[in-house]
């Protein structure tokens, strides 16, 4: 609709008002606006070495291109780069090419028939002479790439273009100082929960965090126990979350706790009579169909099936089948997909499984005995139920057909692992299956996540996540097409965040985007300053004396300390412990009257005793002998008596014999 003449001059006039006025005015007036980070700019800050190495090296070859170019991965950066190169008119043979020249781009079939040279690979056995006259006619797709050093790379390159693996940049969500053990992204892709070892869940919200890649919320579920694993409900709205100790917890989507399971008695033998588990949880998983069921496994050798309504006791108690009697831990367990079958990896190398049905019993449907030789640490099936897939400490990952089960279908070596929960999930389309690996003492590998094809069964790629920390879990979400994997060590864990610009989508690409809001002066406030009574010296508090008290009760004079017994021979006028405390006990130990009596046989001294008194009663006088009699039978009355009357008594000889010797 063509603008009113009269409004168009009006518009007119107030522009030409507003640049006489903005003249008057400084240039650096105003508000200024600044210049916004690109996303490829941003998208580059984050590329992984290998991927920014190859943006470099097509960067300094063509610089224009480039800058007009959107934010891409590695992979498709040299695949359009090898389209220019077969566009060009006069390409330049590279000093490392060998065999024939690249053919010149588009059908030439008449400068073919002239020229003697032979252009390109050479032609195909006879046979099918229609079809290659059509393919000459009409080429599709970019040409093949020459015959070199770099083929080996650029059928890596075409291998990850084939599986879509995003892995051109990476970000790292920290926050642990320990390893991240558990890991659960809910089902839209919005949150992130990670559980380490130091006893810690962190909590990330892709919507709400910025570049800095900081968690909203830190939880401590259960003080002085690891975090073994985190689960999340079918409709994202609850999560689980299993620990070392005997009782899960569950919380709500912003971190508040709900609930918690009971713990059973561990003084009944019988599990199937206890309310709950009695050891540490080794495992747990939330149904993937109904939000109200659990399901967990412990240390204390069953599985348990809770009702999420219900924290006082389970629905069911599963006790695996064992070779002999006895408790053996159950290391892990899973549910399949439609929630149907429940397995479980026992203690003794066995993988059993049991299928949920009217009347079942904890006696297991399938009984696979010794898969592995050591503990086993991830169960995971397939979609359709059919394969499943068992990782263990032994340091390898089998293939199982649940229809076929005396042997596995594939086994996978070398894949060290040290950490009881390191799991193994599929690719979205599971054209994939991936795990992760432990870094060895004396291995100069570091943490890896390797693929594998699930039709061939043959490794595709392997990928390092950290040069010095083990991976542990690993998760590849369907919606966000990203890849996560935790890693760490004793003293640091984080979860990497794998991703593609191109094939990727939300979840790290809106945070990363995101810059932190910056400091405005609203943000800055003056310290208040507060004036009370309290602050004049006359209402100050006196200062403390608790040094003064300390010294006085360190000085023994001035604490009046009593004296400690001498140990030892007594000097300055003291009596040692040694020699007797008392000056009489002193006088008698050293006449010889006193004897200690743990130093003597006690019926060797009453035989002394009286072998004396029978010579000293034949030795003395009639009257000498009365008197010793009197003095004996004299002693008790004399301890009840007052000393300064008996000694008055006796000395002056008027002492009554009748008093003290009643016979």
């Amino acid at each position: 609709m063509p603008a009113i003449p009269g409004v168009r001059r009006l518009l007119e006039d107030e522009a030409e008002i507003y640049d006489g006025i903005r003249a008057q005015f400084p240039i650096t007036f105003g508000k200024q606006q600044k210049s916004q980070t690109s996303l490829e700019a941003i998208h580059n800050a984050t590329r992984r070495s290998t991927a920014a190495a190859a943006a470099t090296a097509s960067k300094n070859s063509d610089e224009k291109t480039n800058e007009a170019l959107p934010s891409i991965s590695s992979s498709s950066k040299a695949w359009l780069d090898s389209i220019r190169n077969s566009k060009s008119p006069n390409p330049k043979p590279s000093d490392s090419v060998i065999g024939p020249p690249r053919p010149p781009p588009g059908p030439v079939p008449d400068e073919d028939d002239d020229d003697d040279v032979t252009v390109g690979p050479p032609p195909p056995p006879p046979g099918s002479g229609e079809d290659d006259d059509d393919d000459n006619d009409a080429m599709i797709g970019p040409p093949r790439p020459p015959i070199g050093p770099s083929s080996y790379l650029d059928e890596e390159e075409e291998e990850e273009n084939r599986y879509r693996i995003p892995m051109s940049n990476e970000i790292i969500l920290k926050g642990h100082t320990k390893i991240v053990s558990a890991l659960a992204i809910d089902h839209s892709g919005s949150r992130v929960l990670s559980g380490s070892y130091d006893y810690t869940v962190r909590m990330f919200d892709f919507q709400g965090m910025n570049s800095r890649l900081q968690s909203f919320r830190q939880l401590e579920p259960f003080e002085g126990h690891q975090v073994r694993n985190l689960s999340w409900s079918p409709t994202s709205d609850r999560f689980l979350c299993v620990t070392g100790s005997a009782q899960a917890k569950i919380y709500d989507r912003d971190g508040l706790t709900l609930g918690e399971f009971v713990k059973g008695d561990m003084y009944i033998r019988d599990l199937k009579n206890t309310k709950g588990h009695i050891s540490g949880l080794t495992c747990g998983e939330w149904h993937p169909k109904t939000k109200e069921t659990i399901l967990t496994s412990s240390e204390d050798g069953s599985l348990r099936i809770w009702d999420v309504n219900d924290f006082k006791s389970q629905k069911q108690v599963i006790k695996p089948k064992l070779a002999r009697p006895g408790r053996i831990p159950v290391t892990t367990c899973a549910w399949d997909r439609e929630g149907k079958c429940i397995a479980g990896g026992v203690g003794d190398g066995s993988i059993q499984i049991w299928t949920l049905k009217p009347g079942w019993g904890s006696r297991p449907d399938i009984y696979i005995e010794k898969s592995h030789s050591d503990d086993i640490t991830a169960l995971k099936f397939s979609s359709d139920g059919k394969t499943l897939l068992s990782r263990s400490f032994d340091g390898s990952l089998k293939v199982w057909d649940l229809r076929q089960i005396k042997a596995p279908l594939k086994v996978f070596d070398d894949l060290p692992n040290n950490y009881a929960q390191t799991n193994i999930v599929f690719s979205p389309d599971e054209q994939l299956f991936l795990t992760g690996t432990s870094v060895e003492k004396e291995s100069t590998i570091g943490g890896l996540l390797c693929f594998y094809d699930s039709s061939k069964l043959e490794l595709v790629q392997r990928v390092g996540v950290s040069p010095s920390c083990s991976v542990v879990q690993c998760a590849w979400h369907p919606r966000l097409n990203q890849i996560f994997a935790t890693s760490g060590d004793k003293s640091q864990g984080g979860t990497h965040v794998l991703y593609d610009p191109t094939v990727s989508e939300r979840g790290a690409l809106v945070c990363v985007a995101r810059a932190p809001r910056k400091k405005s002066v609203d943000d800055f406030e003056a310290p208040l300053v507060i004036h009370n009574p309290h602050a004049l010296p006359l209402f100050r508090d006196q200062p403390s004396r608790k040094r003064q008290r300390e010294k006085i009760l360190k000085d023994p004079i001035k604490s009046h300390k009593p004296e400690l017994p001498i140990t030892g021979p007594g000097h300055g006028g003291r009596v040692g412990s040694t020699k007797g405390s008392l000056l009489t006990q002193y006088l008698l130990k050293q006449g010889g009257m006193i004897k200690e009596t743990w130093m003597e046989d006690p019926r060797e001294a009453i035989l002394n005793q009286n072998l004396f008194l029978q010579s000293q009663i034949l030795m003395m006088k009639r009257n000498d002998l009365i008197m010793l009699i009197c003095i004996i039978s004299m002693l008790p009355k004399l301890i009840r008596a007052p000393t300064e009357h008996i000694e008055l008594n006796w000395l002056s000889g008027r002492m009554d014999p009748r008093a003290y010797f009643p016979w």
